[in-house]
């Protein structure tokens, strides 16, 4: 069959692109592994009704409530490539299961690429992370630090201080404050530390210190780390969409990329802010675009 809709990705964008699309009669085909990014998050904050929900729990929910429409199948593959085709597209899995669809939204995510810190990945999640609106609150009034090597540190750091005024910015060997942003945060209380990281210390999930590669040491309880972003799947070096600066694919208000009938929803799209709310409700306008693109074709 072809399907009027194939979604990539069952994060919270894709869920809700297919629980509109399925509402509006639309049949969907939701690809998706299981394996979402945010599987190392305790906790899912920020979004009413939910704030507190584990990731697991969150999907549980969301699946049951979409594959309550007849028309979505959820086809548990890994999408590997996408085809332009006169129909639409053929989207293939790693063993070469075709897919076709009219019309193909992308909510594959994006991945973070940490610093490359010894250590990081035992507390990731549990006292460390990278969104302070996502775990500002569960790490408030502590000692924190703040560790970067973007120039969007200095805006980290200054939101943070809602949180908590112990705060140290450690840039691990890289300069990617100016002088006067230095002075501001020094005049603000914020302690700036130049010096690469060796390691992070800490034990059962919770952070103890900051080891510096001259042996130095500072002693936090959390903190926040900021990661690059890079797109998670490489479809766009076949099917050639625009991307934005930051290197998210360039769309327009209703999702739709510069490839005709492909759109692109959630966090793959803008980058930042990566929080579950912001990717549900791009998954609604994305998939509203989408069928009123499909009902425009077949209206006579």
């Amino acid at each position: 069959m072809i399907y009027d809709c194939a979604i990539i990705g069952g994060g919270p964008a894709g869920l809700n692109a297919a629980l509109v699309l399925g509402r509006a009669k639309r049949s969907v085909a939701l690809i998706d592994n299981n394996q979402p990014r945010n599987a190392v998050t305790h906790a899912s904050h920020g979004f009413i009704t939910r704030d507190g929900v584990t990731p697991a729990e969150f999907r549980r929910i969301a699946y049951e409530e979409v594959l309550g429409y007849p028309s979505v199948d959820h086809l548990q593959i890994k999408a590997v490539s996408i085809n332009k085709i006169d129909s639409g597209f053929e989207v293939f899995d790693s063993l070469g299961l075709c897919v076709q669809a009219r019309k193909v939204i992308l909510a594959t995510g994006v991945k973070e690429i940490f610093p490359d810190i010894e250590g990081f990945y035992p507390l990731y999640g549990k006292s460390l992370f990278n969104c302070p609106y996502c775990d500002g609150w569960e790490l408030r009034n502590k000692p924190l630090v703040v560790v970067s090597e973007l120039p969007s540190v200095f805006h980290v750091a200054k939101l943070l201080q809602n949180w908590s005024k112990d705060l140290i910015v450690c840039t691990n060997g890289q300069k990617p404050l100016s002088d006067e942003q230095k002075k501001r945060l020094q005049l603000n209380g914020i302690m700036v530390i130049e010096k690469p990281i060796a390691a992070f210390i800490g034990q059962n999930g919770n952070l103890e210190y900051v080891r510096f590669k001259d042996g130095t040491q500072i002693v936090r309880s959390g903190g926040f780390v900021t990661p690059r972003f890079i797109q998670s799947t490489p479809f766009g070096d076949n099917l050639g969409f625009e991307r934005t600066e930051l290197g998210g694919i360039k769309t327009d208000a209703s999702g739709r990329t510069s490839i005709p009938g492909l759109y692109s929803s959630g966090d793959a799209s803008y980058i930042n802010p990566s929080q579950v709310v912001f990717a549900a409700a791009d998954g609604s306008r994305t998939a509203m675009g989408v069928n009123m693109d499909l009902t425009d074709e077949d209206f006579k």
